[in-house]
């Protein structure tokens, strides 16, 4: 399959017309056709449904939408990087991260490594440890910084000395928040947002003990800020990570800590 096809194949996807996407291509619409059909052909597949008034994919097209989007990204990254390393040190440097209070160590580095590369600009990216960790796998992000627990097997890494506690989150009025700190007992039947790693609900569930199975989860979440606006409309508590919350509005919600003590370390991958 060739690159050239996958950037026509995009092009119908996001004009939903073969008519088009030949339009914005400059090429004719016969020859646009034909090479989608050829595509299909090749892998034995149907990519479109082909209605009456715009072009829909199928779930194989879908399939190979996130992929084409995913080699495509690769590609480019990979071609601005080759013309990069015979020009001066510059391009873009991706960086993920989660949620949690070591990104506040980033700024600092961003800002030493700006002032002796200013021509390099940073991609910051946003996401669950296990996300970036994959979307470093496919050459996609340069740099992680990743909240444990996370297999590092294959890569460099620095552990950062700075802890990270886990913490109830819950309405600024709510019962619980007269207490210093929150036991599993606390939360019985309480409506829960539980994070989405399964690895982290895993060290949870060690914390809640035998309570675990009967927790009311209402929801699970990949990032804290979305459950700050359930517990803001007071649907839920929400169990996160203390320096995720920095910037949610102190008035509306608040935290305590875990009793006994959770915590968690990152690493700069």
């Amino acid at each position: 399959m060739e690159i050239r096809v996958l950037r026509y194949f995009l092009t119908v996807v996001r004009e939903e017309s073969i008519t088009k996407a030949a339009d914005v291509l400059h090429i004719t619409q016969p020859t646009l056709s034909r090479q989608m059909a050829q595509m299909e052909d090749e892998m034995g597949v149907k990519l479109f449904d082909r209605g009456t008034r715009k072009i829909v994919l199928t779930n194989e097209g879908l399939l190979l939408r996130r992929r084409a989007e995913e080699i495509l990204e690769l590609v480019d990254k990979t071609e601005r990087e080759l013309t990069e390393q015979e020009e001066a040190v510059e391009g873009t440097v991706s960086v993920g991260c989660g949620d949690f209070g070591a990104v506040q160590m980033l700024p600092e580095l961003f800002q030493s490594f700006h002032e002796r590369y200013p021509a390099v600009i940073f991609d910051l990216y946003t996401a669950t440890a296990d996300h970036v960790r994959d979307q470093m796998e496919r050459g996609l992000i340069d740099v992680g910084l990743l909240l444990e627990p996370i297999n590092m097997e294959k890569y460099d890494f620095i552990r950062l000395n700075q802890k990270e506690q886990w913490v109830v989150v819950m309405p600024a009025d709510a019962p619980l928040a007269s207490r210093q700190s929150v036991t599993p007992a606390d939360l019985k039947g309480l409506p829960l947002i539980l994070p989405r790693r399964l690895n982290i609900q895993s060290e949870l569930a060690s914390w809640f003990g035998d309570e675990f199975d009967k927790l009311n989860v209402l929801f699970t979440s990949n990032l804290p800020s979305n459950g700050s606006v359930m517990v803001c409309h007071k649907l839920a508590y929400a169990i996160v990570i203390k320096g995720s919350i920095s910037l949610w509005n102190q008035e509306k919600i608040t935290y305590r800590p875990l009793n006994s003590e959770l915590s968690a370390s990152s690493v700069l991958a």
